[in-house]
């Protein structure tokens, strides 16, 4: 990146499909400096930041949150997603059962996806109308991500890269974790979905994670997981198009359309296609040209 675009302030909001930071914050943890972190999607864990003990008081915890009586979060309810835990838990059942209608409720991370069934078996216990996301963990889930891409109730892939490296024994080298995210992203395209989500991105600091952020963009991913509230702001920025990028794109399309849309070049629609995706996500995150 050769400038910084100014992230989306708090206030916007951000769909789904174009969200970049998605803090993963404990459901019995302090929620108020994540929700008001300014994260594109908050996303309160019932999954692996739960002790097994405590399975049931962090569900409370999150259905005190989502509707909105503020015993989770300093005197205020609040908009989330929610992590559940895998489907082939005990534990499924009861999460999605207690977040069912839930005012607050964004939508859900699936956590051990490895199927398509599961994917639509989720949405069709909320209700049909609950957006889930997908998190892909594991050597069976990344295989199966094109079935899991195409399962109704699918809106978005992520990537779960330390429990992949778990399962696979992979390091965590550029070059080894390439394959992995590489197949999210096509599949991704094949089921028509957004860009997916990379995982986290854990030790070094804001330059390496940064870094981090810029090859998952090379790669073709477009959000990133996020393990604390000061590592929304580095994400946000480094996952949005540069003040250059935009003031490009909007004087391209500007003399587009002085010449009335006509195609001079094989070059001409590419641009057009990059022109019009940047200024796009400029208006969605709030990036100004410069």
């Amino acid at each position: 990146m050769t400038d910084l675009p100014a992230h989306a302030p708090p206030a916007r909001r951000i769909p789904p499909e174009l969200a970049r930071s998605w803090l993963l914050v404990p459901a019995l943890g302090d929620l108020g400096p994540a929700a008001r972190s300014g994260c594109d999607a908050l996303v309160l864990d019932l999954e692996d930041a739960v002790d097994g003990t405590r399975k049931d008081e962090a569900r409370r915890a999150a259905v005190d949150f989502l509707s909105g009586d503020g015993s989770a979060a300093g005197g205020a309810g609040g908009r989330a997603w929610v992590r559940v835990n895998g489907r082939g838990t005990e534990h499924w059942s009861r999460d999605v059962d207690a977040l069912r209608g839930l005012p607050g409720l964004v939508g859900v991370v699936l956590s051990k996806t490895e199927s398509g069934t599961q994917v639509t078996e989720t949405a069709d216990r909320l209700g049909g109308q609950t957006p889930v996301v997908a998190l892909v963990e594991s050597a069976l889930g990344v295989e199966e991500a094109v079935s899991v891409a195409t399962a109704r109730g699918c809106v978005r892939l992520a990537f779960g890269s330390q429990d992949y490296r778990l399962d696979t024994s992979t390091a965590d080298t550029e070059i080894a974790m390439g394959y992995p995210r590489s197949r999210l992203v096509l599949a991704s395209r094949i089921g028509g979905l957004p860009a997916p989500v990379d995982g986290p991105t854990t030790g070094g600091g804001r330059p390496e994670l940064r870094e981090a952020c810029e090859k998952a963009l090379q790669l073709g991913l477009s959000g990133k997981i996020c393990l604390e509230p000061d590592e929304v702001g580095v994400v946000d920025e480094a996952l949005s198009p540069t003040r250059t990028d935009v003031a490009w794109a909007r004087e391209f399309l500007a003399d587009f359309e002085d010449r009335a849309r006509v195609v001079r070049d094989s070059s001409d629609l590419p641009r057009l296609g990059r022109a019009e995706r940047l200024d796009r996500l400029a208006r969605a995150y709030g990036v100004e040209p410069g």
